[in-house]
């Protein structure tokens, strides 16, 4: 009678233990990185409380309402890919078109898609002819940005510049004949500098997602169903069209 009642007690305790260390684990924050080159606009802008950026704005939305706490911490993209091998950082935000194969490897999952997004080969407007097809970048120096990943980046040669608005002016000056960057930012950039260029071949198209670290996989349904939220009450699609626009006229 007492070995039965001080087993149950026993089972009681791990179990109470057991609950406290899965709270534990959800009330840690997730150390993620969104800052990209300091000016990926629209999706990271900086210091702008009222225009942050598109995933700047979402994130801290998802993560709210997947009830999860979440903690930036602002590193260059050249070690942010490190900083996740090594467990620094939790998770970022990328796209499967970035990566060969599209696989980030046994080291990660990843979340329900939050937006699309596309890379060009951007050029010169009289250039254009010459990249209307992903083939013609191979063998030849292409700008990209230091640390950003490029699905077939040996297929070419990298010439790393520190931001999209740096590849922009490089092709300005004739530095480099074409770049590799994404639609928004090309033509923000282009806009803004006032130096025409023209969207060649698609280097890439795929989707935003959370590049996730494996050990905090069990948090991946709360937040897929806060991005199937988010998406259903039109927040998702607001914040796109609050970001673009202006660039699509």
């Amino acid at each position: 009678m007492v070995k039965g009642w001080q087993s149950k007690q026993f089972v009681r305790y791990v179990l109470f233990g057991l609950c406290l260390i899965h709270q534990h684990s959800f009330a840690v924050p997730l150390k993620y990185n969104i800052t990209g080159s300091y000016s990926w606009y629209p999706y990271f802008i900086g210091d702008q409380p009222q225009a942050p950026g598109m995933i700047t704005e979402l994130i801290p939305m998802i993560l709210s309402l997947a009830n999860i706490e979440g903690e930036i911490l602002s590193l260059p993209p050249k070690r942010t890919n490190n900083a996740l091998e090594t467990g620094l950082l939790d998770f970022d935000v990328v796209s499967p078109s970035w990566f060969e194969k599209q696989a980030f490897g046994p080291q990660f999952v990843q979340s329900a898609p939050i937006m699309q997004i596309t890379e060009y080969v951007v050029t010169l407007p009289e250039n254009v002819k010459q990249y209307d097809s992903i083939d013609q970048i191979k063998g030849k120096a292409i700008g990209t940005v230091r640390g950003y990943l490029y699905h077939n980046d040996k297929e070419f040669i990298r010439v790393d510049f520190t931001s999209e608005q740096e590849l922009i002016k490089a092709l300005n000056k004739h530095r480099i004949d074409a770049i590799i960057v994404g639609n928004y930012p090309a033509l923000y950039w282009s806009s803004k500098l006032g130096v025409p260029v023209g969207l060649a071949a698609i280097h890439s198209n795929g989707e935003l997602v959370l590049r996730l670290r494996k050990e905090h996989a069990e948090l991946l349904p709360a937040i897929n169903q806060a991005i199937t939220t988010l998406k259903a009450n039109g927040k998702i699609d607001e914040i796109i069209k609050k970001y673009t626009q202006t660039l699509a006229s």
